[in-house]
């Protein structure tokens, strides 16, 4: 039957954009239409975890500025200037460099480096002042960064801008105020030269990580 003039006309809806909008509604806002691409991220830091790396990095790494570094362990006792929690700290000798031993067992030696860079930072330690050598396994943000050549490696020792890594046969690292020794490998035959040329290194401070006493009788030989 006819419709009468007061009965409104319903139209089933028709699936597809429409040509037109409606009279009285606004047209939909049209799609963004994409831009230019995204730049290339930027190189990632290296993780300084096997967690985060899926081997031992990243502070580091590691780059990272002053003031950003984990939090001392639980437990571990006040920071002195150094940044070495105080009960960790072993003084071998006054002359030249002071020496302090942070102990370690066999497979947290790394980890125990990392934390001491930590603590040196926190404690107000320019990253460009510290060098962390190894004595066996190279640190993994070493490891990383020579994936580059050894150029881009060699120009980041070089500009000091950040903590380095390396190893600690590794004669172009010529030295820094502090030095980090992560005592993670190494025979009792080379480890005494390679721990006298570390303390040579050290301009005021050389942080040991590993056994306390292997430490000390290899200082011992090396003097």
């Amino acid at each position: 039957m006819p419709l009468t003039p007061e009965e409104p006309q319903i139209h089933e809806s028709v699936p597809g954009p429409r040509n037109t909008p409606a009279a009285g509604r606004s047209a939909s806002t049209p799609r963004p239409v994409p831009g230019p691409p995204r730049p290339a991220a930027p190189r990632p830091a290296p993780p300084k975890d096997a967690a985060s790396a899926g081997v031992r990095p990243g502070r580091p790494g590691p780059s990272r500025p002053a003031g950003t570094g984990a939090a001392a362990p639980s437990g571990s006792g006040p920071v002195t200037p150094s940044g070495v929690p105080k009960q960790q700290q072993r003084t071998v000798s006054g002359a030249g460099a002071q020496i302090q031993l942070v102990p370690a067992a066999a497979g947290g030696v790394l980890d125990a480096a990392d934390e001491t860079v930590d603590r040196l930072l926190d404690a107000g330690r320019a990253p460009g002042e510290i060098l962390v050598l190894t004595t066996g396994d190279p640190h993994p943000w070493a490891s990383h960064e020579l994936s580059f050549g050894e150029d881009s490696y060699w120009a980041q020792y070089a500009t000091a801008d950040d903590v380095f890594y390396a190893d600690i046969a590794a004669e172009r690292a010529t030295g820094r105020p502090v030095v980090v020794v992560a005592l993670d490998g190494g025979s009792d035959e080379t480890l005494p030269q390679a721990l006298a040329g570390a303390l040579a290194r050290a301009g005021s401070l050389l942080i040991v990580c590993g056994d306390p006493d292997r430490i000390t009788t290899l200082l011992a030989a090396g003097s």
